[in-house]
């Protein structure tokens, strides 16, 4: 089902490229004006450049952020970026984001990003799914760059795609890595690319990362996300295999994701 292309769209935009991406194709898409909600020490101040209006808040001011998206007439909204987790660990609440929180028994993403929908629905703010308009840069099933490797060293990617789907089930984190059958780290709340150093130094060269969406993903946030950042890591703490979730798994900066894995060594597979 095709996202709604409305007159004015706000982005939530936490770090890296993925704000950047979502601008573009909303443009493509037909999107006629884009504003954002920008957060310290996270987004990069370039997107400023692609929007015609922005504001910068710290996480946790949840009461700006609705009262900005309305005076702009923003009816949809779209989260896009991540927020470190250091961040997450230094809010500044508002009276409004207090009241949500004392709503919220498990803190975790889901929870969390699903509580603050609830908020912005509430003032006739939806938020659309995080790879609206970013369809066609899913990831597909099979090779998708990267050297050929042999039938063997794929089989870790069966396997930390079983292991990767428990942990996601249990809301501890969506990325493993492994080697040769055996798991060498769980992501959890440190973020993915902290799992490859940790998976990778343990690997000798050899490991495998796997990245999977959680079971009944809900897609307006917490996407899993590829781009030149996560080969870098990998190629940097010796993960040669990375493993994610075809249909459901983002790749940023296709092209040079390809140029990198190509460079580096590393390869990327649907499965």
């Amino acid at each position: 089902m095709s996202a709604p292309v409305p007159e004015t769209l706000g982005l939530i935009a936490g770090n890296g490229e993925y704000p950047f991406a979502m601008a573009r194709a909303a443009r493509r898409a037909g999107v006629k004006r884009l504003v954002a909600a920008a957060f310290e020490n996270e987004t990069r101040v370039e997107l400023a450049g692609e929007v015609a209006a922005m504001t910068w808040l710290r996480v946790g001011q949840l009461s700006r952020m609705i009262k900005f998206f309305r005076g702009e007439g923003v009816g949809h909204a779209v989260m896009v970026g991540q927020i470190a987790p250091r961040n997450l660990f230094d809010l500044r609440p508002d009276l409004r984001t207090l009241m949500m929180l004392a709503k919220v028994k498990e803190r975790n993403a889901e929870s969390l990003f699903g509580a603050v929908a609830a908020e912005l629905e509430r003032d006739g703010i939806t938020l659309l799914p995080a790879i609206s308009y970013l369809e066609e840069e899913m990831a597909p099933v099979g090779h998708i760059c990267g050297p050929v490797r042999k039938a063997r060293e794929m089989e870790d990617i069966e396997f930390g795609a079983r292991m990767a789907r428990e942990t996601s089930r249990l809301d501890i984190g969506q990325t493993v890595v492994v080697r040769r059958g055996t798991v060498l780290a769980v992501e959890a709340f440190e973020g993915t690319n902290e799992c490859i150093r940790r998976g990778g130094a343990m690997g000798r060269g050899k490991a495998a990362m796997v990245k999977v969406s959680k079971p009944g993903q809900d897609l307006r946030f917490d996407v899993p996300v590829i781009g030149p950042q996560t080969i870098e890591t990998a190629a940097e703490a010796g993960v040669q295999l990375i493993g994610v979730e075809a249909g459901k798994t983002l790749i940023l900066e296709r092209g040079e994701v390809e140029r990198l894995c190509g460079l580096r060594g590393v390869t990327l597979a649907g499965f």
